[in-house]
């Protein structure tokens, strides 16, 4: 940056006065790794850690099984700085792999369990994991990845029935026996039981986590995640949230995501606190486990909580053992938010951070309501976080001014060390400590942030710019649509024009006309869809993205 200070309005940090009682602009760290803020939950080896259907694991517990599996993963050769790759849906075993792997020094390399051969030999070749831990259903399509790769690892089967007697048939299929060349993760527990060596202690340097940003397009980017900063974003989910003693965690988001990761299991260990697990999202099997267990806090898709809301007999009461709702990954139209508090009875305080940066740069302060950018439309992201500097960057990279649209920057403890193997991408993503996120967004005078859209995801219409997300969210406002997406696609005559696609609330029908008219008294006439494409569920990824990119692609 070239500017001096006076020029630059961010290095005042405006949103300082707008934090809540009892944080201040400086969080000073408890822990320097995911080890150690582990041990601390451990003060109580009787609490309960993890809650899954009708089970319960302790912290003595997880601490024992991780004890064990860490035994067998140093037999089977896992040192200091390899990885170990967990390819599981949210159930304890994810979480026992994790800390296993700490306890060895290694980094675990998280993995969707819905990836199939080539895109998992795509992360394998990059990442070499030593040890792959998968569900039993998945064990071939792993051990044909790590043949393609051409990479060597001890393989574990793990069931999705262990550690719980009630199973939902909703989201769990049958029991199946251990598929050759895995050994079973019950077994191991088992017969190393007892016999761990004493634990490493991982520097706060050290990498933590190596996670993929990318594995099913392109080439897949690690992005390297270091213990101090997993273990700083745990605190600032406990302290910003917050967490008090005796809180409990639904674990709607996935656990191989970075908000499953650090604002599930990061945030449980931090404040010692209950992780409720479900094996994946289903909506009405979700509403039983919230009757059920009662949880305090949660963090997820936006998309998660529009089906919450949508699910047959939903209630505010269900909800009511909840303070407040936390959403983050993609922007939140305001009147989608409106909806959500008016069904669930609960605000929904907006987050947003990325892989990159471990999860959240900026959270809406608690006991206030993210306002509404009168112009755009945009609902606020939050503001930053306590040890972190965010900007709007021009097209040159200085500070753009108040109100002005331009790239979000952010920088603090959080940030990736880079990404794994790609110095040329790590150079392009950071420059003295700013990562580029990407995204198109402002800061308004009071300092809340607001996000426009993606770079890339800009439409060009006769030369006029349209942000997806603005006509999206007008969309949505629309009370028979319950999803929309907005893409461009190539016209001789406009260089683009702006198509939507829509899925309808529960029993409501499409009058396309109307769609449009809905439209045309609220944007430019530019920015209106010239088709419209009602369908019954919009593509998304299993944290519950909308992905743009798919219908972008021919039909079939």
């Amino acid at each position: 940056m070239t500017q001096d200070a006076a020029a630059d309005p961010y290095a005042a940090k405006p949103w300082l006065p707008l934090y809540a009682t009892g944080l201040g602009p400086t969080l000073i760290p408890e822990h320097c790794d995911m080890l150690s803020l582990f041990r601390a939950a451990l003060s109580d080896p009787s609490a309960p850690a993890i809650a899954y259907f009708d089970g319960a694991i302790s912290y003595g517990e997880l601490d024992a099984n991780s004890d064990a599996l860490a035994a067998w993963l140093s037999q089977q050769g896992v040192v200091r700085g390899d990885r170990v790759a967990i390819i599981l849906q949210n159930t304890p075993h994810f979480v026992i792999a994790m800390v296993a792997a700490w306890k060895l020094g290694a980094a675990p390399m998280p993995a969707n369990p819905m990836y199939r051969r080539d895109e998992l030999a795509k992360l394998f070749a990059d990442g070499t994991p030593s040890a792959v831990i998968a569900h039993d259903d998945h064990i071939p399509t792993v051990l044909e990845a790590l043949d393609k790769a051409g990479v060597a690892a001890a393989v574990v089967s793990a069931s999705a029935h262990d550690f719980q007697t009630r199973d939902d048939a909703r989201v769990l299929t049958g029991r199946r026996p251990v598929p050759a060349g895995a050994s079973d993760l019950l077994a191991i527990l088992a017969d190393f039981a007892g016999r761990a060596r004493p634990p490493l202690t991982p520097s706060a340097d050290e990498m933590g986590l190596l996670l993929y940003t990318s594995g099913t397009t392109g080439q897949p980017k690690g992005a390297m995640l270091r213990h101090s900063s997993l273990a700083f974003n745990s605190q600032v989910y406990r302290d910003w949230c917050p967490l008090p003693a005796g809180s409990s965690i639904l674990g709607i988001a996935p656990l191989f995501h970075i908000t499953g990761i650090v604002g599930h299991i990061g945030a449980a260990f931090a404040a010692s606190s209950l992780l409720i697990l479900h094996y994946r999202f289903e909506p009405s099997m979700v509403l039983d486990v919230i009757r059920e267990r009662r949880p305090s806090m949660t963090v997820g898709a936006i998309t998660a909580f529009n089906a919450l809301m949508h699910a047959p007999g939903v209630s505010a009461d269900d909800f009511a053992s909840f303070d407040g709702l936390y959403s983050g990954g993609a922007p939140i139209a305001p009147s989608l938010a409106d909806a959500i508090q008016a069904a669930l009875g609960q605000p929904v305080f907006p987050a947003y951070g990325m892989t990159e940066t471990t999860s959240p740069t900026h959270i809406c302060p608690r006991g206030i309501r993210p306002p509404v950018d009168p112009v755009s439309g945009a609902l606020s992201i939050g503001v930053p976080i306590s040890n972190t500097e965010s900007m709007i960057a021009d097209e040159d990279g200085r500070p753009a001014a108040v109100g002005e649209v331009g790239e979000v920057w952010m920088r603090g403890p959080q940030i990736m060390a880079g990404y794994w193997n790609k110095p040329d991408q790590t150079a392009e993503a950071l420059s003295d400590g700013w990562m580029h996120s990407g995204d198109v967004g402002f800061m308004d005078a009071a300092g809340w942030f607001y996000l426009v859209d993606r770079k890339k995801d800009m439409i060009s219409a006769s030369g006029f710019k349209v942000w997806p997300r603005e006509v999206e969210d007008v969309l949505i406002a629309h009370p028979a649509v319950r999803e929309a997406a907005v893409i461009g696609e190539p016209d001789e005559y406009r260089g683009e024009t702006v198509k939507a696609f829509v899925s309808l609330t529960p029993g409501a029908t499409a009058d396309l006309a109307d769609l449009v008219a809905h439209c045309r008294e609220r944007l430019a006439a530019y920015k209106v869809p010239r088709v419209i494409e009602v369908v019954d569920e919009l593509p998304k990824t299993l944290t519950g993205k909308i992905q743009r990119v798919l219908l972008r692609k021919p039909a079939g």
